[in-house]
């Protein structure tokens, strides 16, 4: 236990070595020792001492050094069978034998120690070897005890090296395993001494000795990974085991006498030689009157009383040497090191070699030291203690290596030092970066750069987050970091410099690691959920430090109770008694208030006034006087010097001046004291009487007013008698007096404005701290509160990274400013901060060349070749595309960079268009693609065309052209300007503008109505403008079809504006209504629910001035005419209908919208395709305009006719459906009558048309007339139809065609219009006799016949430029009789017994003779009318008509 754990002959310590390591054979092993004693006799034998015959008293004929290696020479070749089993001491104690010799000199000794490196690293030498622990012991005893005799200076380096080479190589050594712990601190004991030594030799000694120092500490804590703790290690004593040094620069120097300079022994192990050294462990035990100042040699660490030093090595030597090297940065007896008290001029050497020790042990110990209890403890408090004070060091240097330190602390054992690295981060870190504290620009570089490396560890920033300013007890390091990294990055009055690269890359650093685990954070609850109630919070503890489901509420939790103790500590510093009134209203103290709770809010809160916290509790107020007490209960004494717990007491608050309120407060501290540590002090009297006495020793010394010091015998003195009558130990006295005289007692404490420095009663505090805060959350990957620290950081974040983007030229920091600011962006999407991405964009507009006050070459050479630019260009594009949906505001922004594109003409083609555009031919591709004439100083903006009858487009290239001509004294634009062009259109190529706005189905609906807000805002900078957005805000509206309903208002909204404000034709009005046709035609096939919506904006090209709709009717026909064609399936309202014809039926009279319009309308119409009851009778209007309009060729007209005459076809197939489907008499009737009136529509449409003055188109529309009154046979037409129909067509078109041809006649008279009348009166009669059945039996019957008889008696009168028509008297008679027969075969006609009376019979027959007095023989013969009579003497059922004029 407590030892290395490894396999059996292995070694870590040689691993990296081993090719040093020989493997010779047997026999090998045998020569090379061989060599190696004649390589040292050869030596001795030069130097004439040991060259001549040796004769002694003893008659010795040699040496016994010469004779014992001879004697070995003899035995080697005996040992070839196992090496492994010969004792090693055999054959390596001649060597040493030499190396110990006093006699021998540096080169002889050189050699020896040579001898025995080599012999180390054979194979043979292992831990399986006999004895090899006994030979590593004597090999390690020797070299610390070498003696020579020094010849020169240059030797005696040699020897030196030698030593350090044989103490490495033993570490080193396979059978390094078999050192005990004594022998390591011997070894780093002689090779200290050999370091010291060295700063009198030569520069490479210096720089080995070192160099195999920390090799040494490196081998021997790469061990401790594979050491098991030991089972009562944290009881294991500190001792002097590897003494301190005396680092006098010239203590070491020797002295020459006679030529001789004392031996390395008498540097390395007398101790009487240099008593202010222990560095050697003494073979033999010290004189009991030698004063020393180590401790003794044996430690204690098993039960069984083992010696541990002389175990094989593991934690004690390691704690030894640990110990040792935070000795050497013992500064003073104060332990203060402040800037002012440690120039640069400071000896600088020690502290550095110390640190570079510590640093290595550090490495390779890693988090193995949290294992054993005695290296934690070192590294708790004396390491770090020394590293507060070494980091306030004027030389950048040690600060540099104390944050390396501190670093690599972090990294192993932060769970261990929480306490300790706040203090180090706020009293270090933080203090020496900020310029006020006297820092020099060296020492702020180097804190900076330490605190930029912290950032950039993956975790770092949210466990500082979570671990200090969640932790009500501990300060905002979080917010103190990126506050003064923001301050920091900003170039105040001054060019930019490597310092503020530096702050801004520890605040990219900091939201660059925010961003990597944005999408990994767990659910958790809200601040909001939080229970307002009162509760004490400084006992709140969370159940389980390591379930993030757990912790991270809880330290939701305690962030929001910490930002109401911070107000709430605001109130308390402005009025106590109403600050703790708030208190109680803000549930941090209960409604009633107890000591306890109060005396805990002093104890736990910052950012207190510690003035009047000493006031309050100073108070001889009885309530005062318990919080007094509750609050000295608050503090754990136990095995606490009295000095000690006094400055830790105090520490909390500022002692009052008044004796009074001092002896409450002492009182207090005194009572609780003595209950937790009654060691020595009587009872708590005794330590009243001592605090006071303490205070007073502490104002009298540190007081520079007073004049004559406290001496340590008055100190005892004025303390006599007070420990219940009894003096104390004059030694504790003397340990009291010496701790205050070397440490004040702060009894004003800092009142946590800024950053404190630390002194050694804060450091107290600190270790006390530790002791008792909450354990330390280790962070994952999963970004649980980075949206509370976002909320912190973003907004200095931004403003510093946009100063230094402004002021940088260098690219890459220009490049990890935006990457910066990207990261922002990333997070502020992922947050839903739409806020923070505006601003974010407004920021990095500003650096676009579009906001500039740049000529339009100045501006495209910009963005080709200043990198700022380019790389602010590319970002605001990067942010729109992948975070738009968050975006509100920042669209203004963005629009306008591509409105400046736009104006440049360097956008990708169809950026305007949306998914559903057909690509262009090639030949347009390569134009848009191409460059224009002059790329650079481009073309202003063409000027709207009068009258743009086929493009705009056309008439704008025309334009260009002409302004090209116009221009032939303007220089053609150099190599590096196309270049500069060029680069520019590759650059926003890769920006993907256009997927800004193809991409905008995929926004969410805020961002989408925020985009289209701002696309009409920018059209009203000027008409070009108006023009582009335009086309965006149809692309996006196409883009947006699914939830057309979001946006369509808003739209529809300010295309009507354009529409109606325009009076002349122009680019905007044209792709404003074009628009709307292109919307309309994409949307109607995918949105049946707004297609009355849609198609009612249609009605804008309606409402367009007549110069306008003129201009741009044939091309709105021709669009008009693919929307029907495409989707007239989709259209079913009538409201749609209306607006779909009345654009149609306006091209009627258009001479080149008209063959566009017809075709359309005949797309509707033809076969009944797309006729629907809701567009029958505006079809027919349509028709009925396009018939009569004379714009076209008659055939049209002809079309147009026999269109609506088709039409009969569906009213039959409707009817007929009717009556198949309806079932309710009612409904029915409705239909049929509805269907009724269609057909009703129908004939006086064609009623209309026949009477055109064109011939040909006239006698048709009265020949399809008729066949649509034939068609009636298949409609259930109700019967008053038929007389509505005689009333309003029929009638009047026989009386309006005759009036017509009588007065055409006075002129001429063409047989054409004698076949109108023909067509005329047979269109009657068929009429009738049609509707002859269905009508007879009604009332007004008599009625119509008698209009048919006067139009055919007025037809029969009538004489045309004096002559009759022969055609119609030839016609007339004969249709009359036909009438007759058909109505005496119905029996509609009968004779009458009332002759002379006005009854039906006798009106028929008045008529009729008027018209052919023959007709009624023929129709009814005498015979049958005699007959008739007979037989119906006196019919009953004969009706009579009424006699209606």
């Amino acid at each position: 236990m407590g030892y290395q754990n490894q396999p059996s002959g292995s070694n870590s310590f040689h691993g990296e070595f081993e090719s040093s390591h020989t493997k010779p054979s047997k026999g090998a092993v045998a020569s090379m020792i061989n060599s190696e004693i004649g390589a040292v006799l050869a030596v001795m034998r030069r130097n004439v001492r040991w060259g001549v015959r040796y004769i002694a008293d003893d008659d010795q004929l040699e040496h016994s050094l010469i004779h014992s290696l001879k004697e070995l020479r003899k035995q080697i070749f005996s040992w070839q069978s196992n090496w492994l089993n010969v004792d090693p001491r055999l054959y390596i104690q001649p060597f040493l034998d030499v190396v110990l010799s006093d006699e021998t000199g540096a080169p002889i000794t050189g050699v020896a120690l040579s001898s025995v490196y080599k012999i180390l690293t054979l194979d043979i030498f292992t831990l399986e070897t006999v004895n090899v622990g006994e030979a590593m012991h004597i090999i390690v005893d020797a070299v610390k005890s070498c003696r020579f005799e020094v010849t020169d200076p240059a030797s005696e380096e040699v020897v030196l090296m030698k030593i350090l080479q044989v103490l490495l190589a033993c570490i080193k050594s396979k059978a390094a395993n078999g050192l005990s712990n004594q022998d390591i601190c011997t070894i780093v004991n002689t090779c200290l001494r050999v370091v010291h030594q060295s700063s009198s030799k030569s520069e490479l000694l210096q720089r080995i000795a070192r160099h195999t120092m920390h090799e040494l500490v490196r081998c021997i804590f790469s061990q401790l990974p594979y050491i098991s703790p030991l089972p009562n290690e944290s009881e294991l004593h500190v001792g002097d085991k590897v003494g301190t040094v005396d680092w006098d620069q010239n203590s070491g120097e020797n002295k020459v006498e006679n030529g001789n300079v004392d031996s390395v022994s008498d540097t390395l192990g007398t101790e009487k030689d240099y008593p202010s050294s222990e560095m050697v462990i003494p073979e033999t035990e010290p004189k009991s009157d030698e004063k020393r100042t180590e401790v003794s040699d044996d430690v204690n660490v098993a039960a069984d009383g083992d010696n541990a030093m002389l175990a094989p090595f593991g934690i004690p030597c390691m704690v030894e040497i640990f110990h040792f090297l935070c000795t050497l940065l013992n500064v003073g007896e104060n332990g203060e090191v402040s800037s002012k008290s440690n120039p640069i001029a400071f000896d600088e050497d020690v502290p550095l070699f110390a640190l570079g020790l510590i640093n290595s042990a550090i490495e390779l110990g890693g988090s193995s030291f949290r294992e054993h209890p005695k290296l934690l403890v070192l590294i708790q408090d004396e390491l770090f203690c020394n590293l507060m004070q070494f980091g306030m060091s004027m030389s950048p240097l040690i600060l540099s290596t104390v944050c390396s330190i501190v670093l690599n602390l972090y990294l192993s054992l932060r769970t261990e030092l929480k306490v300790q690295l706040e203090a180090f981060f706020s009293c270090v870190l933080l203090r020496i970066a900020q310029s006020k504290h006297g820092s020099s620009y060296q020492q702020q570089e180097v804190a900076m750069e330490a605190l930029v490396d912290l950032c950039r560890q993956h975790t770092f920033i949210a466990e500082v987050f979570v671990n200090f300013d969640c932790d009500i007890t501990c300060s905002n390091v979080f917010e103190d970091i990126s506050n003064l990294l923001s301050k920091s990055a900003f170039p105040v009055n001054g060019p930019l410099s490597a310092m503020h690269i530096l702050a801004l890359d520890g605040l990219i650093s900091m939201v660059q690691g925010m961003a990597e685990r944005v999408g990994e954070e767990l659910s958790a609850s809200d601040v909001s959920t939080i229970d307002e109630g009162y509760e004490a919070f400084w006992t709140v503890r969370c159940e389980n430090y390591e379930d993030p489901n757990v912790w991270v509420p809880f330290v939701r939790k305690s962030k929001h109770i910490k930002k109401k103790l911070m107000l709430g500590a605001d109130h308390f510093n402005s009025d106590p008694k109403k600050g703790l009134q708030h208190l109680q209203t803000m549930h941090l103290l209960p409604e009633e208030l107890d000591p306890k709770s109060v005396a805990s809010f002093f104890r736990y809160t910052c950012g207190l006034d510690k003035n009047l916290i000493g006031d309050f509790l100073g108070n001889h107020d009885q309530f005062c006087v318990q919080v007094l007490h509750e609050f000295a209960k608050t503090f754990d004494f136990q095995n606490m010097n009295l000095d000690n717990a006094l400055r830790l007491f105090v520490g909390t608050f500022r002692l009052p001046g008044e004796s009074q309120k001092i002896q409450r407060v002492l009182e207090a501290f005194s009572e609780r004291y003595y209950e937790q540590s009654p060691q020595i002090l009587i009872d708590k009297d005794a330590a009243l009487l001592l605090s006071y006495s303490i205070i007073l020793l502490n104002t009298d010394h540190h007081n520079t007013q007073v004049k004559k010091k406290m001496t340590e015998e008055d100190f005892i003195r004025n303390n006599r008698c007070i420990n219940g009558g009894a003096d104390l130990p004059r030694e504790y006295l003397s340990e009291l007096y010496h701790s205050i005289c070397d440490s004040e007692i702060q009894m004003i404490p800092d009142q946590g404005t800024g950053f404190q420095m630390m002194t050694a009663s804060r450091w107290i505090s600190v270790i006390y701290k530790s002791k008792e805060t909450s354990p330390y959350i280790i962070c994952d990957s999963a970004s649980h509160l980075d949206r509370d620290m976002f909320s912190i950081v973003f907004g200095p974040t931004i403003a510093a990274t946009s100063v230094v983007f402004e002021q940088a030229e260098q690219e890459d920091v220009l490049q990890r400013c935006v990457d910066g600011l990207l990261a922002i962006a990333k997070l502020s999407a992922y947050y839903h901060l739409n806020s923070v991405l505006d601003d974010l964009v407004v920021s990095l507009c500003k650096f676009t060349p579009f906001f500039a006050q740049l000529s339009v070459d100045e501006a495209v050479l910009a963005l080709g070749e200043d990198a700022k630019a380019r790389m602010a260009t590319e970002a605001v594009f990067l942010i729109a595309n992948k975070y738009g949906d968050y975006i509100s505001t920042g669209w203004k922004n963005i629009l306008e960079c591509v409105l400046s594109l736009h104006k440049l003409q360097i956008l990708p083609a169809h950026i305007a268009s949306d998914a559903a555009d057909d690509p262009e031919p090639s030949t347009s591709n390569s134009e848009q693609e191409r460059p224009p004439a002059n790329p650079v100083s481009v073309v202003s903006q063409v000027q709207p065309s009068a009258t743009p009858r086929k493009s705009s487009s056309f008439i704008g290239r025309f334009s260009q052209l002409l302004s090209f001509d116009m221009e032939e004294t303007k220089p053609l634009p150099t190599e590096e300007e196309l270049a500069a062009y060029k680069h520019a259109r590759g650059i926003v190529k890769e920006c993907h503008i256009d997927s800004i706005f193809s991409d905008s189905k995929f926004l969410q609906a805020e961002s989408l109505q925020q985009l289209v807000n701002s696309l009409i805002k920018a059209a009203e900078k000027n008409e070009a403008s108006a023009v582009f957005c335009l086309e965006l805000l149809i692309a996006v509206t196409l883009n947006n079809r699914d939830r057309i309903l979001l946006i369509w208002q808003t739209v529809y909204e300010h295309i009507s504006g354009i529409v109606q404000s325009t009076s002349t034709p122009c680019p905007l009005v044209e792709k404003a209504v074009f628009g709307v046709l292109k919307i309309c035609q994409r949307l109607l096939p995918y949105k049946e629910n707004l297609t009355d919506e849609l198609l009612k904006s249609l009605q804008l090209v309606l409402k367009l001035d007549a110069r306008v709709a003129d201009a741009y009717c044939e091309p709105i026909t021709q669009e008009v005419a693919r929307l029907v064609k495409a989707n007239s399936s989709h259209v079913r309202s009538h409201v749609g209908w209306r607006t779909i014809i009345s654009l149609l039926s306006t091209t009627a009279r258009h001479p080149e919208a008209s063959d566009a319009g017809f075709e359309a309308l005949r797309f509707i119409m033809s076969e009944g395709a797309h006729l629907l009851p809701s567009n029958y009778i505006l079809c027919l209007d349509a028709a009925r305009q396009f018939a009569e309009s004379r714009v076209g060729e008659i055939d049209r007209s002809i079309s147009a006719i026999d269109l609506m005459s088709n039409s009969v076809f569906c009213l039959a197939r409707w009817s007929q459906e009717a009556r198949n489907s309806v079932g309710e008499d009612e409904a029915m009737t409705k239909l049929s009558q509805d269907i009724g009136e269609m057909w009703l529509r129908l004939v006086n449409n064609l009623k209309r048309v026949c009477l055109d003055q064109r011939d040909q188109v006239r006698n048709h529309a009265i020949l399809m007339l008729q066949r649509s009154i034939a068609g009636a046979d298949g409609i259930m037409l109700p019967q008053p139809l038929w007389f509505q129909c005689f009333d309003s067509a029929i009638f009047p078109l026989l009386d309006e065609s005759l009036a017509v041809s009588i007065e055409n006649s006075k002129k001429t008279f063409k047989k054409t219009v004698e076949e109108t009348l023909v067509l005329a009166t047979k269109l009657m009669s068929k009429a009738f006799l049609q509707s002859l059945q269905d009508i007879s039996q009604q009332p007004s019957f008599c009625r119509l016949w008698l209009g048919v008889l006067n139009r055919m008696e007025s037809y029969m009168s009538t004489k045309f430029r004096g002559k009759r028509s022969e055609k119609v008297h030839e016609l007339i008679p004969e249709l009359l009789k036909n009438t007759l027969l058909v109505m005496k075969t119905t029996g509609v006609l009968l004779p009458g017994d009332d002759i002379g009376s006005d009854s039906f019979w006798q009106l028929t027959w008045l008529h009729v003779k008027k018209i052919s007095p023959s007709l009624q023989s023929e129709v009814f013969p005498q015979e049958e009318l005699d007959q008739f009579q007979r037989r119906n003497a006196k019919p009953e059922d004969t009706p009579v008509p009424e006699n209606e004029p």
